[in-house]
């Protein structure tokens, strides 16, 4: 899979070589003032309707947790949205809202290891609102993902009669 620059009417899927068999496949066409951008995946059969959804809809789950993972910023910083991070800062908060003795102040470190930024969180205000705010990124990353993935268009690909 590759980012390609090239004409915007370009086909969703396309026999590039009929002797080799070779054939492209391409989603996420996204035109631009030089013409357009999408990514394409190249193939040494002729796909199927399934194994085409299978690639798209796998390119666009991965774009998802990419972007959870590393698409927060939190007061300037970038906030590393691991599944082990995720749970490090619902524990830290599940603890602040219990009023358990000794958690808080809590520490997080953001940024990256090159530039890292450590927060102290020393109340539950702040905490809550770090916390809430990293959930809705979550939760709002899902929801563009999901309507990407139902946006899929299935005929866009039934011209070459697969």
């Amino acid at each position: 899979m590759r980012r390609v620059y090239g004409n915007p009417d370009v086909s969703f899927l396309e026999c590039t070589n009929p002797k080799k068999n070779k054939w492209r496949v391409r989603w996420d066409i996204q035109e631009d003032e030089d013409g357009a951008n999408y990514m394409e995946t190249e193939l040494d059969h002729k796909p199927s309707l399934n194994e085409i959804k299978q690639i798209i809809l796998g390119w666009h789950n991965n774009q998802i947790e990419e972007k959870i993972l590393s698409g927060f910023i939190y007061e300037e910083s970038q906030v590393w949205l691991s599944t082990t991070n995720q749970f490090n800062y619902k524990s830290a908060y599940d603890l602040a809202v219990q009023k358990i003795e000794g958690s808080l102040p809590v520490t997080f470190k953001f940024g990256t290891d090159e530039q890292p930024k450590y927060r102290e969180f020393t109340t539950l205000e702040e905490l809550t609102d770090f916390y809430l705010k990293s959930q809705q990124h979550i939760q709002n990353t899902l929801l563009e993902g999901w309507k990407k993935k139902e946006s899929f268009n299935e005929s866009q690909y039934l011209g070459n009669k697969l």
